[in-house]
């Protein structure tokens, strides 16, 4: 059961993550060619580890093995890891203004 409840928690999670993706995308898209090139790897990354969580999060609800900590820890960091880009490519989203 616990396993359960830590995938739904991030499932939920990830899914509040892929709207503010999704948001600076919308908004990467009125701006300017030269703002978009700055952060183009970014947003690429964003979706990559979206991905990555995504299919992680669908195998542990698959198989749901016994010991299940090490892929939480993959999870974790990989949370902290769109954290940091999604700040990045926000910052140049909104020109500088975060949390806009």
């Amino acid at each position: 059961m616990e396993l359960q409840d830590y995938c739904r928690n991030v499932q939920v999670e990830l899914t509040g993550w892929k709207a503010k993706v999704y948001d600076v995308m919308r908004r990467l898209d009125t701006a300017d060619t030269g703002d978009k090139g700055k952060v183009v790897s970014e947003v690429n990354d964003l979706h990559i580890i979206v991905e990555e969580l995504s299919d992680r999060i669908s195998q542990l609800e698959r198989e749901c093995p016994t010991e299940w900590r090490p892929a939480r820890e993959e999870i974790q960091n990989k949370l902290q890891a769109l954290g940091f880009k999604w700040e990045k490519a926000w910052e140049h989203a909104v020109g500088g203004n975060i949390g806009g």
